[in-house]
């Protein structure tokens, strides 16, 4: 959006007026919280917009089909094959995108506990999903968000093959 307002539409929306818009563009003035507020609102962007250091956050990961990095995991889940589909390595938010598939004898596993948020979004197949002291009926196209810090996985397997997005978000240290 911001990019499509000319200085005169955002003068007009945001009740700054033309001159003291390029004074500001130029350097001449720092504008006032309250100013850039009201320029924040007539670009329809939150106020922080202004104060990212864009420049630096030049993260991009593009992963094909089929190339994301198989994680091996060893152990009870050792059946759930974990595709990492990306990574960011700048920035405060640390983000693990997995593409999940559950092979051919993989068991039900309800103590998967870690810091962060998990959201799950259900590709293929049927399961009972376990979070702390609740059961979720789950398919193809359902998902589910949550705390990760509560135990939490698959309690059952109703139909297969499973298969599902993984993205957990934890804060960098």
């Amino acid at each position: 959006m911001a990019a499509e307002v000319s200085g005169g539409e955002l003068a007009k929306t945001s009740g700054v007026s033309a001159s003291m818009l390029s004074r500001i563009e130029r350097g001449l003035v720092s504008p006032s919280v309250e100013t850039l507020e009201r320029l924040a609102q007539g670009l329809h962007v939150p106020t922080s917009r202004f104060f990212g250091d864009q420049a630096r956050r030049t993260d991009f990961c593009h992963v094909r089909a089929g190339q994301g990095v198989v994680v091996d995991r060893v152990g009870a889940v050792s059946d759930y094959r974990y595709e990492l589909l990306g990574h960011l390595l700048s920035g405060n938010l640390f983000v693990e995108p997995y593409l999940v598939t559950l092979l051919p004898d993989a068991d039900p596993y309800v103590t998967f506990q870690h810091p962060g948020l998990k959201f799950l979004y259900f590709l293929s197949g049927e399961v009972s999903y376990r979070y702390g002291g609740r059961t979720a009926e789950v398919r193809a196209g359902d998902s589910l968000l949550f705390d990760a810090n509560a135990l939490h996985g698959i309690e059952a397997i109703q139909n297969g093959p499973v298969s599902y997005l993984s993205v957990v978000f934890t804060l960098r240290e």
